[in-house]
């Protein structure tokens, strides 16, 4: 692209048509040859008199001027003139866009995106070939066409990790000879990490090269600890600099099971500092409730710590089957128990019956034989609901008859009578050692320490079942800890006592790490890898680049010394995991992370990530040439004498220059019965004028493709959408209007939202759509939530909830379980049910109101995903190939479940009544 006095064209060759203006100018102003003159006698009967209008034999030179502009308004138009151009040096040659992609970049993501946009346009100006480049997933690089990059850039996302070295090697190995050359541009994501001043110097190598980068200070949250009864948060920022203030967010689920902010706190960067701490306390049932910490204002993954089992302290429930003796604390069946369980568990005291109501997560029976029937039956029910019981043996459990000639529901194996003592019945020559843990156990890769050994037991009968059972043994194959899984919870019974006298593991470090495997007690600190050996941990959520989470149900274990102890990447995500009952989450950042930022060498040119938007001049020259050009043929008109012959043609050509195709108000003239009837002829679909012309051409857009839908697949015949202005439109006209918001668009004034309250308690319904579901949950986290929350605090708007699974929306016309736009949050909003709304047995719905939902909310961009242009083409791209066009459908169907509710309201909820009244009426 050429610049001339700061405008870019880009076709400036055609700026040479300026050197034949005046040429041009001379030759409309030059005189015909004169004729011969001949005198005719008659007409010496008109000298002396005068004509009063005379008509020059040149035209004027203000006519000419006229014409001049008009030819170069022309040309310079169509030289593709263009304000505020990309200065940046073009280059020639391909052009590789090599990208960090890592979550570091990942807040300010849509300004990469845009930068990119904004070189491949300067690269197909200058038709250079492009290939783009993920360090973070590196692919073979393939340079293409400028415009087969800008189709697949809806695809780029940061992934939560940050480059290998071994990626590094990969992508150095991958790139062309440098013989070959290539320029290269490098959107940095301002974090050093092993390998990038190699992969600097082989791109140095193949061409020139320039960094594009922030200078903002990355930052991240490291994985939170509990000590001392708080919760320890601590905040990293990549570059020291001033004192800074930063808030930390709780995130979890309130008693209703919706998500929200729990609690949030404040730590300070101080001057100079690159780490912030901050201490949390709460209560441990709120505590239990926190799933994610996160920075306010931080979309990226390493902004974001999930909890697991560490933060959360189980409830444990310690019963004895008798008292201590004499206050001998040594001798009580719950001594050691207790302190192993005190620092990293809630025990709960009481009688049996007095805390099953509690729901405790474990319930620990030391020496309990008989139970009441009522407390078996509750005790049974509780663990079939997912409770653990932890049973250990003892005197009481030897001598009584319990689970012997069957197998009592509380016990994982029949047990002989007497038990196994060294010098009794059945005894050993010497104490047994524990033998080491097979694979299949829980306690599998834990050290066996040759100091714990066990000198009586209880023994378990020969069974067919007994060996899936065992998960631990002693060194002669004896069993000396069993389990068995009764519904969603499970059975564990020691053959030893909870306390010394038959054993010494109670006494060991053993046994706390045993009961950490079977979750009875959760630990604050994250495991090391030698005590995860032998494990196998399945992924319950990852996380995205941005921080989002996402099922995981599907991807392969990993190994749990991996797990804590290789860096994330591709084949391990950042996420929660599970063993059985435990969880571990790993994120992205680590207790001793660091965030380093990068440096370059001096010969690297470092720019910002800032875009001047460019603005196109031609069509605004081309249509001024054309408007220069009707006021020449209106002046030449008046200077020959027929102007009045041609007002009739004037005023239409007039009328033609100044009609907008644009307009998207749907009431062309001011007159409100026309408006009326347009609006009330046929059913038409209405969206809310934002003032911003982009987006409302988007929304006209996106109605005329959901009309056409419900024209095709629907008896509902919808005529062409219209465009509604809040102040001066009526509103009854309309079922339904569709409001996307932008943080900029106008508060209406109190007669708009008279009118909108009125339309709401009419029965008509307002689709809000906050259009950021890729950038942030629904809420205030974002510009167009805060702007929502503005805009309809004055509404009459009833309590909301999510979506339900059994709202008539989610069956109107599709059975639809997700209900995505040009995104796929599933976060809706709908005004919530009666408290007194009840399940029909039988049927698919709760017994609602007749009412339809007067709001509903979301942030999908669906308008941008019904969008079609006047051939009924799509107008934006969604997502990617197949599953792209897939989630454009499911956007169609919801647009069409919602109008289809907005017209018959409830009327399939309203089947559940049929039959009653069928029976009523005798048929």
């Amino acid at each position: 692209m050429t610049v001339l006095a700061g405008i870019g064209f880009s076709a400036p060759w055609l700026l040479l048509g300026l050197l034949v203006l005046p040429i041009l100018w001379l030759i409309l102003r030059a005189v015909p040859p004169a004729p011969i003159r001949r005198r005719f006698p008659g007409v010496a009967l008109l000298l002396g008199l005068k004509d009063d209008e005379s008509v020059s034999d040149r035209t004027p030179w203000w006519l000419l001027l006229l014409r001049m502009l008009a030819v170069a308004a022309i040309i310079i138009g169509l030289a593709g003139p263009v304000l505020n151009p990309n200065r940046t040096e073009t280059g020639s040659g391909p052009l590789l866009i090599a990208l960090d992609a890592s979550w570091a970049g990942a807040t300010l993501w849509s300004d990469k995106i845009d930068l990119i946009d904004a070189q491949l346009t300067e690269a197909a100006r200058a038709g250079r070939p492009v290939a783009i480049l993920r360090l973070t997933n590196p692919e073979e690089v393939n340079f293409q066409s400028a415009d087969t990059w800008r189709n697949r850039l809806a695809g780029l996302n940061p992934a939560p990790w940050s480059p290998s070295e071994a990626q590094i090697t990969s992508v150095i190995a991958s790139l062309p000879d440098p013989a070959q050359g290539f320029d290269t541009h490098w959107l940095s994501d301002s974090l050093d990490y092993p390998g990038r001043a190699r992969l600097t110097e082989a791109f140095s190598e193949r061409g020139a090269l320039r960094v594009y980068q922030t200078g903002n200070s990355v930052m991240g949250l490291a994985p939170v600890t509990f000590e001392d009864s708080a919760i320890q948060l601590t905040a990293r920022r990549s570059q020291p600099g001033p004192e800074r203030e930063i808030t930390i967010l709780a995130e979890g689920r309130d008693p209703a099971g919706t998500a929200r902010t729990l609690s949030q706190a404040t730590a300070t960067f101080a001057d100079g500092d690159t780490t912030a701490t901050a201490e949390l306390i709460l209560p441990s049932e709120l505590r239990a409730r926190i799933t994610r910490f996160e920075i306010r204002g931080q979309r990226a993954a390493g902004a974001v710590t999930l909890t697991d089992d560490g933060l959360r302290r189980r409830e444990v429930a310690l019963i004895a089957g008798r008292d201590d003796r004499e206050g001998l604390q040594l001798l009580s069946p719950l001594h050691y128990l207790e302190q192993a369980l005190i620092p990293t568990a809630d025990l709960l005291d009481g009688a049996l019956m007095d805390v099953l109501p509690a729901n405790p997560d474990v319930i620990v029976l030391a020496d309990v034989a008989t139970l009441a029937p009522g407390e078996q039956t509750a005790l049974t029910e509780w663990v079939e609901e997912g409770g653990l019981l932890l049973r250990f043996a003892g005197t009481r459990l030897a001598a009584s008859d319990i689970s012997r000639n069957e197998e009592d529901t509380l016990m994982p194996v029949r047990l002989r009578a007497g038990g196994r003592s060294v010098g009794g019945a059945m005894s050993w020559g010497e104490p047994k050692s524990l033998d080491a843990f097979p694979p299949e156990s829980p306690f599998y890769g834990l050290h066996v320490p040759e100091d714990v050994t066990v000198s009586a037991q209880v023994m378990a009968q020969p069974d067919p079942t007994l060996a899936d059972r065992v998960i631990a043994r002693l060194t002669d194959g004896t069993p000396l800890v069993t389990r068995k899984m009764i519904g969603q919870g499970q059975v564990v019974l020691f053959h030893v006592t909870a306390n010394a006298e038959w054993s010494s593991l109670p006494l060991s470090g053993l046994f706390v790490e045993m009961l950490e495997r079977l979750a009875v007690s959760s630990t604050a600190k994250t495991p090391e890898a030698a005590d995860l050996e032998g494990t196998v941990w399945t992924p319950l959520q990852i996380m995205d680049g941005f921080g989002a989470l996402s099922d995981a149900s599907t991807m392969p274990g990993v190994d749990g010394p991996a797990l804590v102890a290789s860096p994330t990447g591709p084949d391990l995500r950042p996420g929660l995991y599970r063993n059985g009952d435990r969880r571990l989450a790993r994120n992205v950042l680590t207790g001793d992370s660091e965030l380093t930022p990068a440096t370059w060498p001096a010969d690297v040119p470092v720019e910002g990530l800032a875009v001047q938007e460019e603005q196109p001049l031609g069509g605004a020259l081309l249509s001024l040439a054309i408007l220069l050009l009707a006021a020449d043929i209106v002046a030449s008109l008046a200077l020959s004498g027929r102007l009045a012959l041609s007002r009739a043609g004037a005023a239409a050509l007039a009328g033609l220059l100044l009609f907008q195709p644009g307009d998207l108000h749907a009431q062309t003239t001011e007159d409100p019965d026309t408006f009326a009837i347009e609006a009330t002829s046929e059913l038409v679909l209405a969206h809310v004028l934002t003032g911003n012309e982009q987006l409302d051409e988007v929304a006209q857009a996106g109605l005329r493709g959901l009309a056409d839908t419900l024209y095709f697949r629907t008896s509902v015949e919808p005529s062409v959408p219209m465009g509604i202005d809040l102040e001066t439109d009526e509103l009854a006209f309309f079922p339904l209007l569709y409001w996307p918001i932008t943080p900029d668009q106008p508060i209406p004034s109190q007669e708009a939202y008279a009118k909108l309250n009125t339309y709401l308690r009419s029965g008509g319904m307002i689709l809000f759509d906050t259009r950021d579901a890729d950038t942030a949950r629904f809420g205030t986290s974002s510009p167009n939530g805060r702007k929502l929350q503005e805009l309809a605090a004055p509404l009459d708007i009833p309590p909301l909830e999510p979506l339900p699974a059994d709202h008539v929306l989610t069956r109107t016309f599709y059975l639809l379980q997700d209900f995505p736009g040009r995104h796929t949050s599933r976060d809706v909003w709908v005004e919530a049910a009666p408290p007194d709304a009840e399940q029909i047995e039988g049927m698919p719905f709760r017994n609602l109101n007749d009412g339809v939902t007067p709001v509903v909310i979301g942030g999908n961009d669906w308008a941008a995903a019904w969008a079609v242009d006047s051939q009924g083409r799509a107008l934006l791209p969604v997502g990617r190939g197949f599953s792209g066009e897939r989630q454009r459908e499911l956007a169609y169907r919801f647009g069409v479940n919602l109008v289809m509710h907005v017209l018959t309201g409830n009327y399939k909820s309203d089947q559940v009544h049929v039959p009653a009244l069928l029976d009523r009426l005798g048929q």
